[in-house]
């Protein structure tokens, strides 16, 4: 096989795995229109379509799709083979995600993720829509995101479901009850963002209305720091299950409204196109994450 011949194919393998022409070459380093001219020899080669072009970028063709399974190991393998050595042979998977999450939940479980000397983790904590644009960009690894992304180049997959809680300290239910939506209109919020995210989301889907009669006390953007003045009498929060439980344990907090169905909220695990079929340190990762969350 010629040296252009193989360029063509991973230009073609790298544009079918993001789902776009421009997209392909930014991660390829080349101009769209060379990405372009490699996939367009490859068509004339074949004598076959990968891609339909639409006013909304490229759809592969069944050929397409089929050629990339079967080149994609071989590439793959190929790459692998010529990168260069990682220092130490160690090799290090950027982790993204809500800081509350990975502190609370994964991190207690950081043994699993690392029990391989030659994986090391490095988290770094943020909103998922950055995040995702980081990942995208090549600058994370894996990012456990609240938002499913639409946009090309990117997968994902279900790790957990969050449920949502209406919790206070206990002196906000004098009564051995859960309060009414009346009740809770007169218990000062505590908010993670001006707009109400959470709460918000709560109040639609278990009163079937927006929380406009919640009187907002503060807004703290930090679950945890919600969690800690709620501890402290401040008033009322919608928070992730995982984060209050054992203050609910302790009776240091507890629910306010319980209703039929809890709110839920899926995490996804999301990679770059590809990746996770490329790279077994990546997937030893997503594995380990599905484990902590397991337990």
């Amino acid at each position: 096989m010629a040296a252009h011949d193989l360029e063509h194919l991973r230009t073609f393998l790298t544009v079918l795995r993001a789902g776009s022409v421009s997209e392909g070459a930014r991660l390829l380093g080349m101009s769209q229109a060379s990405a372009s001219a490699h996939v367009q020899a490859l068509e004339r080669q074949l004598g076959a379509t990968l891609f339909e072009r639409t006013p909304a970028g490229v759809v592969a063709t069944p050929r397409a799709v089929a050629l990339g399974r079967t080149i994609a190991s071989h590439l793959d393998a190929l790459d692998d083979a010529l990168a260069p050595p990682t220092t130490g042979d160690t090799v290090t998977i950027e982790l993204g995600g809500a800081a509350e999450f990975l502190g609370e939940v994964v991190a207690p479980g950081i043994d699993r993720l690392t029990y391989d000397p030659a994986v090391r983790v490095r988290m770094r904590f943020g909103l998922a829509e950055p995040l995702l644009d980081e990942l995208r960009a090549g600058g994370l690894d894996i990012v456990v995101s609240s938002l499913r992304p639409t946009r090309r180049g990117l997968s994902a997959a279900p790790l957990v479901d969050e449920e949502f809680v209406l919790v206070a300290a206990p002196g906000f239910r004098p009564a051995e009850r859960a309060l009414d939506e009346s009740a809770l209109t007169a218990i000062p919020l505590l908010a993670y963002g001006d707009e109400l995210p959470i709460v918000r989301r709560y109040w639609r889907t278990v009163f079937g209305r927006r929380p406009d009669a919640l009187e907002v006390r503060a807004v703290l953007p930090d679950l945890r720091a919600i969690r800690a003045a709620l501890v402290g009498g401040a008033g009322m929060s919608v928070l992730p299950g995982y984060l209050v439980s054992r203050e609910l344990a302790t009776g240091e907090l507890v629910v306010l409204h319980e209703p039929e169905v809890a709110p839920l909220n899926t995490l996804y695990v999301v990679t770059r196109t590809g990746e996770l079929e490329r790279r077994e340190a990546l997937r030893r990762v997503v594995a380990a994450l599905h484990g902590i969350v397991a337990r």
